[in-house]
């Protein structure tokens, strides 16, 4: 019977034990780099176990094991979407073309997730019915004027409907309001019949003040004569300055003639 080599044994039995040994360290390997994983500083990871809420982890290194938890990432900066133009009547029946931005953020990233499937498409389909709700309750004028109060009105009650999601809105923002051209057309006119009102206003205004100083410089003159006469010269003298300008006064205006004359003879000098 052969007698076997205690040493080509013992290497038989190492080759044997080091060939499992290195599958068991590779599959280690490979469960330790799928369990590690790296959440950034701006997003948050919701960790399930079994289907049961865990917790919310990051940022930086997280531990999740293989097979028996779930994550879902949720990112936490400002996120924006647009409203699609929307045909809407205002409460004046009047047919609107209204589009909007909408600025919001998630804060609560647990809720964002237990509460809501999809936080940005609900998000996005809540801003549009809001928006048709809030514009078909105002008039076009205030549309067109009062565009900061509605977004102001719009971002808070989209804020209020969303707060149990764990999202803020931040900013709502009217982006575009087309109106039809004949109302366009109509807005025109109105305005400028506004402008002629005004026009009119200012001109009968500083008809009102000039006549108010008239009647003061009128009973200023009935209780001054001298101050009406020297006016009354003053208004001579510059009627006498105008060129091939004949004067007729009565014969007890003896002065106003000597007057008159010497201010032709200064205006000729001059020349």
């Amino acid at each position: 019977m052969p007698v076997l080599n205690p040493l080509l044994v013992s290497a038989a039995i190492g080759i044997d034990l080091i060939i499992p040994l290195f599958f068991v360290v590779i599959l280690l390997l490979i469960i330790l780099s799928s369990s590690i994983k790296i959440v950034t500083e701006y997003e948050r990871a919701v960790i399930f176990r079994l289907g049961r809420l865990v917790g919310v982890k990051g940022p930086g290194v997280v531990i999740i094991l293989p097979v028996i938890d779930r994550r879902r990432i949720i990112d936490l900066r400002l996120v924006t979407f647009d409203v699609p133009k929307q045909r809407i009547i205002t409460k004046d029946n009047v047919t609107v073309d209204v589009d909007a931005i909408v600025y919001f953020r998630v804060i609560d990233p647990q809720m964002a997730v237990l509460k809501v499937k999809d936080y940005f498409t609900a998000s996005a389909l809540l801003a549009q019915t809001t928006l048709r709700d809030v514009i078909g309750q105002v008039e076009l004028d205030d549309l067109l004027t009062r565009r900061d109060e509605l977004n102001k009105r719009l971002q808070q009650i989209l804020d209020e409907a969303t707060e149990p999601w764990g999202i803020k809105v931040t900013t709502v923002a009217l982006r575009d309001v087309v109106i039809p051209e004949m109302m366009q057309r109509a807005i025109a006119k109105q305005a400028e019949a506004e402008r002629e009102r005004r026009s009119r206003i200012i001109a009968a205004e500083g008809e009102l003040m000039a006549a108010e100083k008239m009647a003061m410089a009128a009973d200023y003159y009935a209780t001054h004569p001298i101050a009406l006469r020297l006016r009354e010269l003053q208004t001579w003298s510059e009627i006498a300055r105008e060129k091939n300008m004949i004067v007729v006064t009565d014969s007890s205006s003896r002065e106003l003639g000597t007057l008159l004359g010497m201010i032709g003879q200064q205006t000729k000098k001059k020349e």
